[in-house]
């Protein structure tokens, strides 16, 4: 009874960060009923998490512009457009794909610093300067395609990132057996990081849970990646576009918490002006972020771009807005400061999942675009209302 009065209070007070994970759980239990078990088969989950790709890499991104207080509605374009240059180079310069896909990124984070400066040098609101890049991008998306509309791209190391997967080495009863150690050391990482975690937590003398509490807490994280880890290893193991967003989490997830530049940018959104008075080069943070956010744009466009193994005239339409629509779903909240990366990426799958589950049911698209508005309003107005009570 302990134990559930515990875990009952830890959600009160976790509510923003728990919140989101109980609502996937609800999606894929409500959408596995409707669809008799056919959502969850490997083959529609595989598909799901590689759809997903290139929306959670942006909005990875998305997150830490929304955490400084600011916007970037330019991202859509830039990936469309950075796909488009990157199909260019490969079809038609002959440039090799190992040499492209660092080109394309250094072009992102030049695109991303641009926005920065006309931020934080000029004082152009974000809302206005990543408008005026959204148009330009678009532009020079239609100018770069307006010949052939489309741009085909036939090198197989290239469209492998958005179609291939990790070699299997053995197969154990049908499972790849690479995906299954893979995630056997993402759980043994995980226990290791949490025990640390709780470790230097007592040293310091801050509060932590029970033991029974953070055992129940291990179990169910290590039971859900092994589950998905089973579900994966059952079709064709992980893919490359799943590995590539999972090191791309696990990066920033690093550098958001356990780094000065992470906490500097939290800092810079909860309070720029007392960040200022501490010391702490703003300008540089906003540079930074944009950079950042611009290079994550460019892979998103390499990831969308070879998953269809082509460029095309309407890449990276409405991009920006799954981002943004991801970031808050996860947590992020709109007065700055608030918003963890992987709780990006888990509102890029839950909206991803709602996508996927209404398709399944043969719900309409009219239907679809309003209940994921929705959700977007249900998320913004918990955010309000939970920091309404810490208020």
């Amino acid at each position: 009874m302990n134990l559930f009065n515990e875990a009952k209070s830890l959600l009160k007070v976790n509510i923003r960060e728990y919140g989101m994970y109980i609502a996937l759980f609800v999606i894929m239990l409500t959408f596995t009923i409707l669809t008799d078990g056919l959502f969850m088969s490997s083959r529609n989950i595989s598909n799901l998490l590689d759809q997903t790709g290139y929306i959670a890499v942006l909005a990875v991104g998305m997150t830490l512009v929304i955490v400084i207080r600011e916007i970037d509605l330019s991202v859509g374009f830039v990936a469309g457009f950075l796909g488009a240059i990157a199909a260019i180079l490969l079809s038609q310069a002959g440039v090799p794909f190992y040499l492209t896909i660092p080109i394309i990124l250094v072009l992102g984070i030049v695109v991303g610093m641009f926005n920065g400066v006309l931020v934080a040098k000029f004082g152009i609101p974000s809302f206005v300067a990543s408008l005026a890049g959204m148009l330009i991008f678009r532009g020079a998306l239609l100018q770069v395609t307006e010949k052939t509309g489309t741009i085909i791209i036939k090198d197989d190391n290239f469209n492998a990132i958005g179609n291939g997967f990790i070699p299997s080495i053995a197969e154990v009863g049908g499972l790849h057996l690479l995906s299954l150690i893979l995630g056997a050391l993402a759980i043994i990482l995980y226990i290791y990081s949490e025990i640390n975690k709780r470790k230097n937590k007592i040293k310091y003398q801050f509060d932590v849970v029970s033991k029974g509490i953070f055992a129940i807490q291990l179990i169910f994280v290590s039971a859900i990646i092994a589950y998905v880890t089973w579900i994966l290893a059952g079709y064709n193991g992980f893919s490359w576009t799943v590995v590539i967003v999972l090191l791309v989490v696990a990066l920033y997830h690093f550098i958001s918490t356990k780094t000065v530049l992470g906490r500097h940018i939290y800092a810079v959104g909860s309070n720029p002006e007392a960040a200022h008075l501490t010391g702490i080069n703003v300008k540089k943070i906003t540079y930074i972020v944009f950079g950042s956010m611009g290079m994550l744009a460019a892979l998103s466009g390499i990831l969308y771009t070879s998953r269809l193994q082509s460029a095309t005239t309407t890449a990276g339409t409405l991009f920006e807005l799954d981002a943004i629509a991801a970031a808050y779903v996860g947590g992020v909240s709109s007065a700055g400061g608030v918003g963890k990366v992987t709780g990006a990426v888990i509102g890029a799958v839950v909206m991803a999942s709602l996508t996927s589950g209404m398709n399944l049911l043969g719900v309409g698209i009219s239907y679809q675009y309003m209940i994921r508005g929705g959700v977007l309003a249900a998320a913004v107005i918990f955010d309000v209302m939970t920091r309404k009570k810490r208020g």
